[in-house]
């Protein structure tokens, strides 16, 4: 049976708190779990731990973590921007707990997986990514996914209809807010946006993203949820010509796709179909 241990190490000053979860005979490529959102290693419906849990009965070591100011950890709450030095802390005690372990690979939901997708270019021990549901939101193609995938599914809802034709719903209120978000959605673009700028920190994030993507070289596996608007923003985002389109379209990216999934995977179905992909896709190269 795989072992589970509790672990404590610093970072500039404040401790940090994870789990390791050991196979007897550990697979020389480990997953670092990252968490995304207001939340702690064990996940939404426990998806970490039972992850960490099922890789290391497949033999492959994992290990989930508290980010400074989440769970138990130490320190100021921080975003998903802010989190290198968290990360960089976790793997180097990871790499202490596996001393056989030649690589990581960081697996991340929504903004956990921005973070990875941002932290892996700058350490070379990083060898691959699993993405979920990457959170890459703008103002712009929020609205977008809102009016293509929402307002769309929406008119075909006879609820609604009912809901009209019984006087219980604020056409005005959704009228104004549809209005809102097809302004959103079609102002023109700053020049920022242009393919010809170059990236910096001010760029928008969409951006950042694909160019940490494309230095970081590494495989990719992608896991969208078919019935969510973060992964809908995602699949718009990488389906227009150009950079993203490009980048995803290259062999060392992987993607799957749930069609009925909700943003965290929340019925234990989904969740096993995304630790079977993660540990298949790992096993693969």
């Amino acid at each position: 049976m795989p072992e589970e241990r509790a672990l404590s190490f610093a970072c500039r000053g404040a401790w940090l708190y994870g789990i390791v979860s050991l196979p007897a005979a550990p697979h020389p490529r480990g997953v670092l779990i990252v968490v995304g959102g207001p939340q702690y290693r064990a996940g939404s419906h426990r998806q970490f731990t039972l992850l960490a849990r099922d890789l290391a009965a497949a033999g492959i070591p994992a290990m989930r973590f508290d980010y400074r100011g989440m769970g138990d950890s130490e320190g100021e709450l921080r975003n998903f921007e802010n989190v290198d030095e968290d990360l960089r802390a976790a793997i180097d005690r990871f790499f202490l707990e596996v001393p056989g372990m030649k690589e990581v690979v960081l697996w991340g939901l929504c903004d956990g997986a921005s973070a990875a997708a941002m932290y892996a270019p700058q350490d070379a021990r990083v060898g691959g990514l699993v993405l979920l549901n990457p959170w890459v939101r703008t103002e712009e193609g929020a609205a977008r996914a809102t009016i293509k995938h929402y307002y769309r599914a929406r008119l075909f809802d006879a609820r609604l209809w009912k809901k009209i034709a019984g006087g219980q719903f604020d056409l005005k209120a959704s009228l104004r807010s549809l209005w809102q978000d097809l302004g959103k959605a079609f102002r023109p673009r700053p020049a920022s946006a242009s393919a010809s700028v170059a990236v910096g920190s001010g760029a928008p994030l969409p951006e950042r993203m694909q160019a940490a993507l494309t230095r970081f070289g590494g495989r990719v596996l992608v896991v969208l949820s078919g019935a969510d608007l973060t992964a809908q923003e995602f699949a718009d985002l990488s389906a227009r010509p150009g950079a993203w389109q490009r980048l995803l379209a290259t062999p060392r990216f992987t993607k799957q796709k749930i069609d009925k999934a909700d943003h965290t995977f929340s019925r234990r179905p989904w969740q096993d179909q995304v630790s079977n992909w993660t540990r298949d896709w790992l096993r693969s190269w």
